[in-house]
């Protein structure tokens, strides 16, 4: 009966229980001397447990140091990225500012140029209205003149009239010398006709002279105006392609503030991005710390067990 139990036993019942105890308390170092072909014992399955039990331990303490490193470098890598998105955010929360700034700046020029441009373009009607005006004045300027030319070729007539009375009333002073007593009141008449036709003679020169500076100063003045009208359609030309020049600037403007509105947009959807890429590092990192814990967990577990360096 003791042999056989010593058979099954594989050895002394203090050994069998000094190696269990041994890998109970967590020694898989400790050797085992079994007989020769025992493939069925205590002792034997004894050293199977602790062969199988510390290639085990070996490869979980390798598997939990890989993930400490694993999740040093996860930690590391989250750093950095966490450093690299505040910075980034920083930039873009400067940015952002700068935007903001430049974009009331291009809303305020665009509607500097809007105004310009309604500006420009009352100073546009204005000047054709005056360049109408200065039209108009030309041609009264020529009406006078050509008014001025019919006076004086009346003026030319009455002239002729003075002269041809002044003629008559000599021939007929002439005659009513020949008549004597019986023509002296005709002679007296006729002398009156005379006194008048050379006044009306002096009177037509005198307003030829007056007719003929005021047709140069007429024509003066015609010539001012005419110059005046061509200055005015040079302004109202200058003032037309300023108009247009104003236009422009004011569509470009309009065009450059609809961009930096897309431009700030733009910013702001990044710089959200920005915040949700912070809070999956954090969530990264929590996880990693997370890991490293559970993997420091485990190696302590696993340090529990002495194992030899080899199987």
């Amino acid at each position: 009966m003791v042999r056989r139990i010593g058979a099954q036993l594989g050895g002394e019942p203090a050994t069998a229980k000094t190696i269990a105890a041994g890998i109970a308390s967590g020694d898989l170092t400790q050797p085992v001397r079994l007989a020769r072909r025992d493939r069925g014992s205590v002792l034997y399955a004894l050293d199977e447990m602790q062969r199988q039990l510390a290639g085990t331990v070996r490869e979980i303490a390798a598997s939990a140091e890989a993930i400490a490193s694993a999740s040093g470098e996860i930690s590391t890598g989250n750093l950095d990225l966490s450093q690299r998105t505040e910075q980034q955010a920083v930039a873009l929360e400067r940015t952002s500012s700068s935007m903001s700034q430049l974009t009331s700046t291009v809303h305020q020029n665009a509607e500097n140029a809007r105004q310009a441009s309604a500006l420009a373009q009352n100073a546009s009607d204005v000047a054709e209205q005056g360049g109408e005006v200065v039209g108009r004045v030309v041609a009264t300027m020529n009406q006078i003149d050509e008014s001025a030319k019919s006076i004086r070729d009346i003026i030319g007539t009455i002239e002729g009239i003075a002269f041809q009375t002044n003629i008559l009333a000599l021939n007929a002073a002439v005659e009513a010398a020949r008549a004597g007593e019986n023509g002296r009141g005709f002679s007296v008449v006729a002398s009156e006709v005379r006194t008048l036709a050379q006044r009306s003679a002096t009177a037509a020169k005198e307003i030829r002279q007056l007719i003929g500076a005021s047709v140069e100063r007429v024509a003066n003045g015609a010539q001012l105006a005419s110059d005046a009208g061509r200055t005015m359609e040079e302004v109202v030309r200058a003032v037309r392609r300023v108009t247009d020049i104003i236009g422009e600037i004011s569509a470009a403007s309009t065009e450059q503030s609809a961009g930096i509105d897309e431009i700030g947009r733009a910013v702001e959807q990044m710089d959200d991005g920005t915040q949700q890429n912070a809070a999956l590092v954090e969530q990264a990192a929590a996880a990693a710390r997370s890991l490293d814990e559970q993997a420091q967990a485990l190696k302590a577990l696993v340090g529990h067990f002495r194992v030899n360096a080899q199987a």
